[in-house]
């Protein structure tokens, strides 16, 4: 039960963080000028087309234990970067983020901004009509990329494994347990987490469809109160 506990702890701490950043990169991003989008696209997009492992690979260059921020954290706290459960969650987040981002980008660009400003003109603060106002118009997408990055943390493999290792009942995660079982001709075992993994990534997206077709069926209505 370890390797399932772990995934879903490393799955859903990741996609908690990468939600607040993902959207106050997007939110901010879509409103900057064309040139800086452009740049700031690429390069919070890369992660997306990288092999997991050149992202594992960059991340144990600079929290590896010989490595400057790695290093740093060892002495100063005794804390070590590398090889233990919540080490995965620093590739994992970096992995999902660009998914989160795109999708959310979409959302806000697709945003009527005339609904902002009516509500700037009755006094609502910034705050406000970007919770109230432009996240539930906006909810499809933010959803949409939230799912989409839990689901794709759960099955991260590549940066995990290579800053985080696999340990039994310490750093195990489905994906790792999965490899290290084929690699032992436990093809039975390895069929069984194999299952599970789909299993709950088949249950992930099943509740987003019934969640979209309730939205549907439903009127969709933003209220700007004065």
């Amino acid at each position: 039960m370890f390797p399932l506990l772990n995934s879903l702890r490393i799955a859903g701490i990741s996609t908690v963080i990468i939600f607040f950043v993902g959207i106050f990169a997007a939110f901010y991003i879509s409103k900057a000028p064309r040139l800086v989008k452009g740049v700031l696209d690429v390069i919070l997009t890369l992660p997306l087309v990288l092999p997991p492992t050149v992202v594992g690979y960059l991340l144990l260059r600079v929290l590896g234990p010989k490595r400057i921020l790695g290093a740093f954290f060892l002495s100063v706290f005794g804390i070590k970067l590398t090889m233990t459960w919540w080490s995965a969650i620093f590739a994992t987040a970096i992995v999902i983020f660009p998914l989160m981002y795109r999708t959310a980008r979409g959302a806000f660009e697709s945003f009527d901004e005339t609904l902002a400003h009516s509500g700037q003109t009755l006094g609502l603060s910034n705050t406000y009509i970007f919770w109230r106002i432009r996240m539930p118009y906006c909810r499809q997408g933010i959803l949409a990329g939230t799912v989409l990055a839990f689901a794709r943390a759960l099955g991260e493999y590549g940066a995990t494994s290579m800053i985080a290792g696999y340990t039994p009942g310490r750093t195990a995660t489905i994906s790792t347990t999965v490899y290290q079982l084929w690699r032992t001709n436990d093809d039975a075992l390895a069929f069984k987490w194999v299952m599970i993994n789909m299993a709950i990534s088949a249950a992930v997206l099943l509740v987003v469809n019934m969640l979209e077709k309730k939205s549907k069926s439903s009127p969709k209505a933003i209220e700007v109160e004065g």
